[in-house]
């Protein structure tokens, strides 16, 4: 079964909805127990940065996802879920991240229209496993206003340019994923990333 994760923010039911049409058993919890004994883990995620690691902390969640990708099971965080995933954020105060992948989301700049809401297309620069059968230049869709800086490049799996900003829109650590775009609004390439996340679970 899929844990996705239920800390009070996020678009957990449009995931939700996006995992039972591929035909994925799944569950919205915050249950210790129930993430733990899941197969895979989902961390969808819209809203601040600091209020998502504030909740997540208030639930020893955090705790909880640092312990499970330790140990090797997949883990997918999506939009904000993704930012959680870095060592830090800048957005409203300086926050720690879970600290899963290298690096700090910082505020988009430039002459560009902040959100990046939209599609864009994605620039495919490692493969792995979530991208399994996914075409070079596929659109997928976005909505933020901060990105990931990374430390290290080669947990970036794909970006998308937006202005003279590459942004992260794909990243990879061992078992830890991350899409910038929301995979389940992303339509039929939206799918197949989560349902080859889906495979590696079983």
């Amino acid at each position: 079964m899929i844990c996705i994760v239920d800390y009070g923010m996020g678009n957990l039911k449009s995931v939700q909805k996006a995992l039972d049409y591929i035909g994925a058993d799944n569950k919205i919890t915050s249950d210790e127990c129930e993430i733990k004994n899941s197969s895979g883990i989902i961390l969808p995620g819209v809203g601040a940065f600091p209020e998502a690691m504030k909740n997540l902390r208030k639930r020893n969640l955090d705790k909880i996802l640092k312990e499970e990708s330790e140990r090797g099971k997949p883990l997918i965080g999506i939009c904000l879920g993704m930012q959680l995933l870095f060592d830090a954020g800048e957005e409203i105060e300086e926050c720690e991240g879970l600290g899963l992948i290298w690096g700090k989301i910082v505020k988009l700049h430039g002459d560009i229209k902040i959100p990046h809401m939209g599609w864009n297309n994605l620039i495919i620069d490692r493969q792995c496993e979530i991208l399994k059968g996914i075409p070079e230049n596929s659109y997928v869709y976005f909505v933020h206003s901060y990105y990931g800086k990374l430390k290290f490049g080669g947990d970036l799996s794909a970006h998308s340019v937006y202005g003279e900003v590459d942004i992260p829109a794909v990243v990879n650590r061992g078992s830890v994923y991350g899409t910038q775009f929301h995979p389940e609004k992303s339509g039929s390439v939206g799918m197949r990333i989560l349902k080859n996340f889906i495979d590696m679970t079983v």
